[in-house]
């Protein structure tokens, strides 16, 4: 053999090997292949922060089958993800692989799975970068730091079974510090007073916003019937009509953050699932590399996109000149590129016959697909109209508008990418001339109180993480995941919810370790881990300056931080055995109720909200369940002895289709 290429996974194997050809053999590591132990601290700090890695058990034997087929190889090409755990597991690898030196160990790296990218990286074989692999291996000691150290404090001090890290505690205070936002929150009443007015029979609304020149507020009922009982009495004319050309771009193209957040607003996925979807997406070479914070796209790319649009759509949507795209972040690496198709006439349609991809991989390949032509295409033209109308001292105020050229919301149409901004309201309004004269129809009065913030859903809670420069992208999705598997959060219509135990495990990491637990500080660490990964910091002295004053806090509070109590959520139900209250309890099974007279009372019932519904299987009765990270399904209550649950409610009655399957989202 004389080309051995190593890749991460089976699925990227067979794409490489489709271009490589017969003198390559592809293989696949399963992902890393050398860790810190986890029974263990695995940490040396005397010895500069020395990690103690081993093989896990789980990999012994495909190292050892590895091995074996470097040594029948004249060279070993490693071809791992082009960010810092690719470049990780690239450094493993040839620790490895090369125990014996003299190998002919090579480096590639791509953006892209496409048969030019691939040639062109193996043309080009590179040094494995050492500034990435030390960047690696500082969050990941970092983190084991936290962890480690941290863990079996909040053992001691809170409760048994509890975890804390360095980015997921931090993400947990978010959830909690909104939630007592929200808690805190004095509503304060206020009204909108609409008029519907008429001009030649057609009816239109328009908005009160001033009186006398001013600005005016509507505090309470009492003042609302005053005005009415004046605009009553007025007579309305048109004073002023405003026209503009509104011009709306299009968004930029998707980076990891922005896909996961398009992926929770557009179709209900986790960002775990987004994840995974583009993973495979990525490993059959129709998409680039999914895990990066650049909206930088190649020249050949922006090209094909244009001419495709040319053909496809006409030459007016086409932009006089290429856009291209900057982030915001100081930090991002440029020489990465945004998530793209690889091939852009390639639509999703054509990846339906791909092996292993489902109809959601397909979706988010059209997503992708249809974001990347319409960053490349015309901004839509929307005629915007404002008409002003005086009603004695008061003025209100009607808008309107009507696209005038769509542009590239002909392909991509009008969605809302951001729970934070609402779709143009595209009211159409009647022909109208200054001094028109106007009838009054009715007054529409509202009484509106002021909201507090929302709760964080998966979506805003990215979009936060990333405005306060807290993790990155690709680790999102698992920190999310892991403040739901630890029960410090729930969720709750799409929308989470701090348990008691994550406002306790909140509060002491604050109270005790604000340094830690600190936005700034946090974000900072992951500066200092961006400098490391471009040269400009050592991660040993990093690590140093990090963990002397974490030492001294975490033995000043192992000796003085009294222990905390967990709040106990009542059920409000007696217990059938001793009557006494029965509360909500969490094990790693999800929450159930027990008797709080336990241990003298071991009485425990299953956590289920029966809905009169009878199972389409059994004919059981049909319950209400929660899933570990809190999302609600529906199951038998005869279960394991049936095996139905669905996502969506059954019917009420009995018989006919069985409902869908329950599938993992």
């Amino acid at each position: 053999m004389n080309n051995l290429v190593i890749v991460e996974s089976p699925t990227k194997a067979r794409t490489l090997e489709r271009f490589l050809g017969s003198g390559y053999c592809v293989v696949a590591s399963m992902g890393h292949i050398r860790d810190l132990p986890k029974s263990e601290f695995g940490v040396d700090i005397e010895h500069d922060f020395e990690p103690e890695y081993i093989i896990p058990r789980d990999k012994r034997k495909r190292v050892n089958e590895l091995k074996k087929l470097a040594k029948e190889a004249k060279t070993l090409w490693l071809a791992t993800d082009l960010d810092r755990e690719g470049e990780a597991i690239a450094w493993h690898l040839e620790y490895l692989m090369n125990g014996n030196g003299g190998k002919d160990i090579k480096r590639v790296v791509f953006h892209e799975i496409t048969e030019h990218a691939i040639k062109e990286a193996f043309r080009h074989p590179k040094d494995i970068n050492l500034k990435l692999v030390n960047a690696q291996q500082a969050r990941r000691i970092l983190d084991r730091v936290v962890g480690y150290k941290l863990s079996p404090l909040l053992w001691q001090k809170v409760k048994r079974g509890l975890s804390a890290g360095r980015v997921q505690s931090v993400t947990l205070r978010i959830i909690v510090d909104r939630e007592r936002e929200i808690t805190a929150f004095k509503p304060e009443e206020y009204w909108i007073i609409e008029a519907e007015l008429s001009a030649a029979g057609t009816a239109f609304i328009a908005t009160l916003i001033e009186l006398n020149g001013k600005k005016l507020a509507i505090k309470n009922e009492e003042q609302a019937k005053e005005h009415i009982g004046n605009l009553e009495k007025a007579s309305y004319t048109v004073s002023k009509i405003t026209k503009r050309e509104v011009r709306r771009f299009p968004y930029p193209p998707f980076t990891t953050s922005t896909l996961q957040q398009a992926g929770v607003n557009r179709f209900g996925y986790s960002p775990k699932k987004t994840m995974m979807l583009s993973q495979g997406l990525y490993e059959r070479g129709l998409i680039t590399y999914m895990r990066t914070d650049s909206v930088n796209l190649a020249p050949t790319a922006v090209s094909a996109a244009r001419e495709y649009i040319g053909q496809n759509f006409g030459k007016n949507y086409i932009p006089p000149k290429p856009r291209f795209y900057k982030a915001k972040s100081k930090n991002v690496q440029e020489a990465h590129e945004a998530i793209r198709p690889t091939n852009v006439r390639l639509q999703a349609t054509g990846i339906r016959q791909e092996s292993g991809l489902n109809r959601d991989h397909v979706r988010l390949y059209d997503l992708i697909w249809k974001r990347f032509l319409a960053c490349q295409m015309n901004e839509a033209v929307i005629d915007q109209t404002t008409v002003d109308v005086q009603a004695d001292n008061y003025l209100l105020r009607a808008t309107g508008s009507v696209i005038k050229f769509e542009g590239w919301l002909k392909l991509y149409g009008k969605v809302k990418e951001s729970e934070e901004l609402d779709d143009d309201k595209e009211k159409l309004l009647p022909k109208l001339s200054e001094g028109e004269l106007l009838k009054l129809l009715q007054l529409l009065p509202g009484q509106h109180f002021t909201e507090p913030p929302p709760r964080y859903t998966e979506s805003s809670l990215i979009k936060k993480l990333e405005e306060l420069g807290i993790g990155r992208p690709s680790t999102y999705a698992p920190i999310i995941g892991t403040i739901q598997d630890r029960f410090y959060v729930e969720r709750q219509e799409r929308k989470f919810v701090p348990t008691p135990l994550g406002f306790a495990v909140t509060d002491f990491l604050v109270n005790n370790f604000s340094d830690i637990m600190d936005y700034k500080f946090t974000a900072g660490m992951e500066d200092e881990l961006d400098e490391i990964a471009n040269g400009r910091l050592e991660w040993v002295p990093t690590l140093k300056k990090f963990y002397l004053p974490f030492e001294k806090k975490l033995e000043e509070t192992a000796r003085e931080a009294e222990k905390i109590k967990v709040a106990v959520e009542y059920a409000g139900k007696k217990c059938p055995k001793c009557g006494k209250e029965l509360i909500l309890r969490t094990s790693r099974f999800g929450k159930f109720l027990a008797c709080s007279g336990f241990p003298d009372c071991k009485h425990t019932e299953s956590l289920e909200q029966p809905l009169n519904i009878s199972c389409p299987d059994c004919g059981g009765e049909v319950v209400i369940r929660r899933t570990k990270r809190g999302k609600t399904f529906y199951g038998c209550k005869n279960w394991p002895g049936c095996k139905f649950a669905s996502w969506t409610k059954p019917a009420r009655p009995t018989g006919g289709p069985k409902n869908s399957p329950l599938t993992k989202s």
